[in-house]
């Protein structure tokens, strides 16, 4: 279920050191046991790599999230809990005691709500009547995978320094659990909340995007680079510019299109889009509204401090009506 593969974090020219010197500064503060590389290390953990320094963190692993997800089915199942698929939510009431969610499939109860919908996290939110202050953005990322006998190129997570200019990771190699190798993503503006297809299309979450003036203040700020993520998503060749500035013997012969991903990006109404968390808590819910990359890796340790909040939201509470009991 989990690989330790280790990530390697690349500056490819002098202009990428300081930024390189950023994040193994950000890493060592947080306890992190990254090591600096010069070329000949490089050349030696990853042959394939072009690259002028380095930073290599042995800890990093991956997860297989369907079976992460299917393990957690299992423990909701075991503790008494259950899952309702396929179910719509279409009102939510927080009052004295608990809170009531009406869905397509009946009418739910509980004390504490915990909205973790993703790309509709802010409708579910707003559902409750809390005020975020932002709306949910899709944009879509799309991933080549390397055919089978060039797998060799990648030995562990291999990222680019990161644009400080664009708030996106980047084009990076990731080799996943089943030792495969993907190289991805672009960002490109999604025209549906869950538009996984370059053809998918909702003219409700079209049009809201289109509403919302800070789309165009993001759009404004980030023209150049959007409209680069779009080239990159319309041209295997420019897409491969971006492989080949990582690993240059990669040839487009090399990589076969696979599956793309959606990312929920939180996009507060000033224009900014949200690279950290973005957790609201209302009377008797919390609400995770942004959880950016790796969300799914680390949603344990998320959870944990979900969870963490849930006293201080019934303090709160009992602050405002200490006359009525919450549990």
């Amino acid at each position: 279920m989990i690989r330790r593969p280790g990530r390697f974090g690349s500056a490819h020219n002098y202009s990428e050191l300081e930024q390189l010197e950023n994040l193994f500064k950000r890493a060592t503060a947080n306890g992190l046991p990254v090591r600096k590389l010069g070329p000949a290390e490089i050349r030696e953990r990853e042959p394939h790599v072009r690259a002028i320094a380095g930073i290599y963190s042995p800890t990093t692993g991956i997860v297989n999230y369907r079976q992460v997800t299917e393990a957690y089915a299992r423990i909701v199942a075991q503790q008494g809990g259950e899952l309702c698929l396929n179910t719509r939510v279409e009102q939510i009431r927080e009052h004295g005691d608990g809170v009531t969610v009406e869905t397509s499939a009946g009418t739910l109860q509980g004390r504490f709500l915990i909205n973790c919908a993703g790309l509709h996290s802010d409708r579910v939110a707003q559902l409750a009547g809390v005020q975020t202050r932002m709306k949910i953005v899709p944009f879509r990322g799309e991933y080549y995978e390397t055919v089978p006998e060039k797998r060799h190129l990648v030995k562990t997570l291999i990222y680019p320094v990161p644009n400080p200019n664009f708030p996106f990771l980047g084009v990076h190699f990731t080799r996943m659990i089943d030792g495969s190798v993907h190289a991805g993503p672009n960002a490109v503006l999604a025209l549906k909340r869950e538009g996984y297809r370059k053809i998918d299309f909702s003219l409700r979450d079209f049009a809201e995007v289109m509403a919302y003036p800070a789309f165009w203040k993001l759009a404004g700020k980030f023209m150049d680079e959007g409209l680069k993520e779009m080239l990159r998503s319309a041209s295997k060749a420019v897409f491969m510019k971006s492989m080949q500035r990582l690993i240059p013997e990669i040839q487009a012969r090399d990589v076969i299109p696979t599956h793309a991903g959606v990312r929920a990006q939180a996009l507060m109404d000033d224009g900014t889009l949200m690279d950290d968390f973005v957790i609201i808590s209302g009377k008797r819910s919390i609400h995770v509204c942004n959880a950016p990359s790796p969300a799914a890796t680390a949603s344990i340790a998320i959870g944990e401090a979900i969870v963490a909040r849930l006293p201080q939201v019934a303090f709160a509470h009992a602050a405002l009506a200490p006359s009525k009991p919450i549990c």
